[in-house]
């Protein structure tokens, strides 16, 4: 489900399952590419302006709409400040978009085994 269809099942009151990290198809939505869709752009935001704002460098800003850096906790509070938001919800998008990652790492030995 991407960000729109979301939108619109909340606005129909529609029920959403929630599905296992490890069982999504396609990797999660990146906190960044959230940040700059919807909210740095509807709010005609540039990274420079946001990054004062929120008194953090243009290439921390950077870095997280571009997927090259997370979003912290310290992060997490500004922006929840910023934007009305919580803290939890830029966490939350965080941790299921590492989680995802992590369980499609290649190199990820460790498989689920049976409990005997």
């Amino acid at each position: 489900m991407n960000i729109k269809e979301f939108k619109e099942a909340l606005k129909n009151k529609q029920q959403i399952k929630a599905v296992p990290i490890a069982e999504l198809k396609r990797e999660p939505t990146h906190p960044g590419e959230v940040l700059e869709e919807e909210f740095m752009k509807p709010l005609g935001l540039s990274q420079s302006k946001l990054a004062r704002e929120l008194g953090v460098s243009v290439r921390a800003v950077n870095e997280i709409v571009n997927k090259k850096r997370g979003i912290t906790p310290e992060m997490a509070i500004r922006l929840s400040e910023r934007f009305g938001t919580t803290a939890e919800f830029w966490l939350g998008l965080q941790m299921d978009y590492d989680l995802w990652k992590a369980y499609h790492k290649p190199s990820r030995k460790f498989k689920k085994k049976a409990i005997v």
